[in-house]
Formats: C-alpha cells, sequence, structure tokens
C-alpha cells in the first residue's frame, strides 16, 4: 500500500518515465522482424514485465538492463497466447496482428486488463478479416488463420487506439496497399509507426485519420527510444493543482498535452511550455466551474479522467465530467468521496463539488489510473491515507512515490 501524510505544496523538476501506451505495442511490433530490436526509455512497470513474460513464452530473448529492452524475434516459435496472460493484460491483444503475420496463424482469449468498461475487441476482429484472416470465435477463444495476408481497405467506425495499432502491423506484412480509414490519431499510434518506419515499413499518414501502408517490405534490426508518457506528466502537473505549488515536468511534448494543459488552465493554474516539457505554477483552490467531456485525441483523454476528477474534489464550485469512451471508469469517484468531496454519478456524468479541506482516508486502487488519483486527493488531504492495491497503480507508474517524494511529498510505499 502506499501512505501519504497530505496538505504539502509540491515543488521541484522531474523527468518523466517513458510511454506504456507506446512501449507495450512498439514491444509487440518487435516480432515482426525476426532479428533484434534495441527500445530505448522503458518503463518499469508491471505491464512491460507481463509482456516480456507474453513475448519469452513466444520463444523470444528479452532482456532488461536499466531502461534499455533487448528484444531478439529470431527463435519465435509460439502463435498462441495463453489464457492467463490475456487476463492479466488487454494490451496482449495487440499481438494477435504480429502473430498472424509471422506465423499465418494466431490463437488468443477475451483480454483483462482494468475493470474500466467492456472494450470489445469486434474492431480487431473486423480489421484483420479486411486483410484475409478467417477468425472462429467459441467460448472466449479466438483463432486466427490466414494463408497470406493481403492488403484491403479498413475502414473504423470508432477510432479504436488499440485496432488501429493491430491493423497497421498486420498491414506492414501484408501484400499490397492498406488504406486504414477512421484510425485512432493518439501519440502512441504516431510513435509505433515511426518505429516500424526504423524497421524499414512504408507507412505515410500518422497521426491523422487515414494511414496508408505498402505492405510486403523486409525488415531490419532497429534502436528505437520511447518518447516520454503524457498520461504520467499530465498526472503530476494535476497533483500540483490539488496541493498548489510549483514544477517542471521534462521529457514530455507540451502540444501532446494540449486538451490537458487547456483545462488546468481554466482551473487557475499558470502554464509555460517548454522545448522538452511543461512549467506549471498554482496559487490557492483550483477555481469552478467546468464541465469537461472525455473523447477520442485530441480532446481531453479518458486516461485523466479520474484524476481530474480528484483534482474537482478540491475545486471550488461545481464541476462535471461526461465520459464518452469507457462505461466503467467512475469506480474511483466512489473511493474519492471517503475524503469529503461530494461526488454525484448519473449515467455516464459525475458532478463534484470540492471541498477547501479533504481529510485523510483509507482507500483502495479499483484500477491504474483511478488509484493514482487516489494519491492526488491523498496529497492534497489533512492527515494520513493509505491508498490499497498498489498493484495496479504499478502497472502503468514506475516509480510514483519516489517522484513525489523528490517534489516535497510525504509518501512511502509499504507492505
Amino acid at each position: 500500500m502506499i501512505q501519504v501524510m497530505g496538505a504539502e505544496p509540491l515543488a521541484g523538476e522531474i523527468w518523466v518515465q517513458g510511454s506504456k501506451n507506446a512501449v507495450l505495442p512498439v514491444m509487440a511490433a518487435a516480432i515482426l522482424h525476426s532479428g533484434v530490436s534495441v527500445i530505448e526509455n522503458v518503463p518499469k512497470i508491471q505491464d512491460v514485465t507481463c509482456m516480456m513474460g507474453i513475448l519469452s513464452s513466444l520463444g523470444c530473448e528479452v532482456t532488461l538492463e536499466g531502461r534499455t529492452l533487448r528484444i531478439n524475434a529470431a527463435k519465435l516459435s509460439g502463435y498462441e497466447i495463453e489464457r492467463k496472460d490475456m487476463g492479466q493484460m488487454r494490451s496482449s491483444m495487440m499481438l494477435v496482428g504480429p502473430l498472424l503475420a509471422r506465423f499465418g496463424r494466431a490463437v488468443a482469449f477475451a483480454p483483462g486488463g482494468c475493470s474500466i468498461g467492456k472494450r470489445p475487441v469486434d474492431l480487431h476482429l473486423s480489421a484483420l478479416r479486411c486483410l484475409g484472416a478467417r477468425v472462429v470465435e467459441m467460448d472466449g477463444r479466438m483463432e486466427f488463420e490466414a494463408e497470406g495476408l493481403e492488403g484491403g481497405n479498413i475502414s473504423f467506425p470508432y477510432p479504436s487506439v488499440g485496432a488501429t495499432e493491430n491493423a497497421v502491423m498486420a498491414a506492414v506484412f501484408a501484400k499490397g496497399r492498406t488504406r486504414i480509414l477512421g484510425c485512432a490519431r493518439e501519440p502512441e499510434i504516431v510513435e509505433l509507426c515511426r518505429f516500424l518506419r526504423h524497421m524499414g515499413a512504408r507507412i505515410f499518414g500518422e497521426g491523422t485519420s487515414l494511414i496508408e501502408i505498402e505492405g510486403g517490405g523486409k525488415f531490419r534490426d532497429t534502436q528505437y527510444r520511447i518518447a516520454g508518457d503524457r498520461i504520467v506528466a499530465g498526472s503530476y502537473l494535476a497533483a500540483v493543482l490539488c496541493t498548489g505549488g510549483e514544477i517542471c515536468v521534462r521529457g514530455v511534448e507540451a502540444g501532446q498535452l494540449q486538451a490537458v494543459l487547456a483545462v488546468l488552465e481554466q482551473l487557475g493554474a499558470k502554464i509555460f511550455a517548454l522545448p522538452d516539457g511543461v512549467a506549471l505554477a498554482m496559487k490557492g483552490r483550483p477555481r469552478g466551474s467546468l464541465f469537461v467531456k472525455t473523447a477520442p485525441y485530441p480532446a481531453f483523454p479518458t486516461d485523466m479522467q479520474s484524476l481530474l476528477l480528484a483534482v474537482f474534489a478540491r475545486a471550488e464550485g461545481e464541476n462535471r465530467i461526461e465520459e464518452t469512451v469507457f462505461e466503467g471508469r467512475f469506480q474511483a469517484a466512489r473511493e474519492l468521496k471517503k475524503f469529503g468531496a461530494y461526488i454525484q454519478i448519473e449515467g455516464n456524468c459525475v458532478t463534484v463539488r470540492g471541498r477547501a479541506r479533504l481529510r485523510g482516508a483509507v482507500v483502495e486502487a479499483p484500477d491504474l489510473r483511478g488509484g493514482a488519483a487516489l494519491v492526488l486527493a491523498a496529497l492534497a488531504a489533512e492527515g494520513r491515507s493509505e491508498i490499497h492495491a498498489y498493484e495496479h497503480i504499478a502497472r502503468g507508474y514506475a516509480s510514483i512515490c519516489e517522484d513525489l517524494q523528490g517534489l516535497g511529498a510525504k509518501i512511502r510505499l509499504s507492505e
């Protein structure tokens, strides 16, 4: 569990870890090449450890030294992702496209991860079918087959990040040209495409709603550095709105946080974009009254929704959030009430009336970002707080206690 003595302002400088949502698809893409990929700035988080275990079980040689990950997929031999691995981490679904490309076969199960909604895989399946895959589903088991993937036209009715990643990875191996319409525009998609281009793939249009790929090319050994994690950066910036103070978060592109920074600025923060990060200063309580709606990038990210609830718990007036991406992402709201804020859930909307003083509480992290939100509330609360189920937070934050200690927080990880 995490123990916090709150009501202390934060101040200082911090370098943000490598991006969780970028490194996992890059790790999956590495198995497209029967050689070596070296990935730098890798965060030491549980999801990376889990993905390393899956790749090893499939025959890859995987080593992590410091923040440098080496994947040798020359001896990749398995094409079935075990049910227990799928249950631990939803990101394992993105291995289907690369495995199908390498072997013409792949087996997967209904994926797991955080309990934040249904997150169906139908868009993954339809995209792979457009490239010639046959899919048989039975009792949660999905079998994929294709004698040879062929380029085609894929049109997404919704910009799913995971489905876009799977489609891109399969398409770079397919024969001919593939056009992906309605694809996700998140920075992590751009990262994946850049990595694939380093390996030799021919990809155009990443960061827009239309990606075009000339498949069938040859891949080569490569070395690639993962960008900083924009959600972790946003988490620490949001923490200062809860506590007051001044910080500089480095190692992240301010442009990737534009929607988040706009909301924090409306709440009263003074923000300065830097060439390699963001500086933020906050005096007094956050202002109200805001209405924020989550949506796919470049809108306000669903991954920041729980963290914004923690900020609203300290804010003046009444603030509201509408969640449009995941229907089960308000579990943190119930725990945040224990700190003393008034929070009301109505369907996919939450109304928060903040308090000048929050009180310490004993709470349990319901999921990754919800757990981080509870840490933020504890930092703002007077007295002692405990956040249990730390394993959820460890899935995406490599060193949240050490990072916050460096900013002056009284926080520690305890058994």
